[in-house]
């Protein structure tokens, strides 16, 4: 008797539309995604793919398609724009595509030893955007109690933003796709995101869904005991800094219990 496989479960993707969008342009983005996810051997538990089209003339991009997945309970996102909402469907599927087996092999790497994040932890680096203000330590005992390394994404601006949007940070470590940078990116307001990068190159941003200005000056060069008192000296959440030893982007920040985290590249 010969094996069979079991065959791959397509959830409801549910698709959301703002905007004046092309007659089925819903449907074209629910093949296309659903497409895509027959090919990923893991339970699919939720998909959702938004298509937003703007009105604005002057946008060179205006069709925006956004796509969230949850892979036997890790999460894929994607985010593009377009000058019409089938490129951006198709632009869409191909970048899924890419979370996607990113994800995959990042979960064979570290197979059995996710992190279990409880409150006031941090997930994938990134500092929550809603939180506490943290207990008021004394400066003297505050320490540096976690100090997080992993492979920073290589994403684009605009993704490493939809992934700090859609899962509450304030801010998001990432490798800038285009550069090689590494960057930052973090939220100046309710609506606005500005990046910045250890060799700022802002003519090298493309159009992106959200506006985003970049950071001219370059990050601070540092040790951690120079970034600790950067940090209480500006009172932000957090200091983007160049280690000197490394040369690489770190981040420093204040953690809910008074004391420190630091974020370092792995590689």
């Amino acid at each position: 008797m010969k094996n069979r496989s079991t065959p791959v479960v397509v959830p409801e993707i549910k698709v959301e539309a703002q905007g004046d969008l092309p007659r089925g342009a819903d449907e074209y983005a629910r093949g296309k995604i659903a497409a895509l996810l027959e090919s990923v051997r893991e339970p699919v538990l939720f998909a959702r793919v938004r298509l937003t089209q703007t009105r604005n003339p002057a946008t060179e991009r205006p069709a925006v398609a956004q796509a969230g997945v949850d892979v036997n309970g890790r999460q894929a996102r994607a985010q593009v724009a377009a000058a019409t909402m089938t490129e951006a469907v198709d632009l869409l599927q191909d970048r899924l595509a890419r979370q996607l087996d990113r994800l995959r092999q990042d979960w064979q790497a570290r197979r059995g030893t996710l992190p279990k994040p409880g409150p006031g932890q941090w997930r994938h680096g990134a500092e929550p955007a809603h939180r506490p203000d943290h207990f008021p330590r004394p400066a003297h005992e505050r320490e540096v109690v976690r100090h997080k390394s992993y492979s920073l994404a290589r994403e684009t601006p605009d993704e490493a933003g939809f992934e700090m949007e859609t899962m509450g940070y304030g801010f998001h470590l990432f490798t800038d796709l285009a550069t090689g940078e590494d960057s930052v990116v973090y939220r100046t307001g309710p609506t606005g995101w500005r990046l910045a990068q250890v060799h700022p190159q802002p003519d090298r941003l493309g159009p992106t869904a959200v506006p985003m200005t970049v950071s001219p000056q370059a990050p601070p060069r540092l040790d951690v005991a120079g970034a600790k008192v950067r940090l209480e000296e500006t009172g932000q959440p957090f200091v983007f800094f160049v280690d000197t030893t490394t040369g690489r982007g770190n981040v420093l920040y204040h953690r809910y219990d008074g004391h420190y985290g630091l974020i370092t590249p792995a590689d």
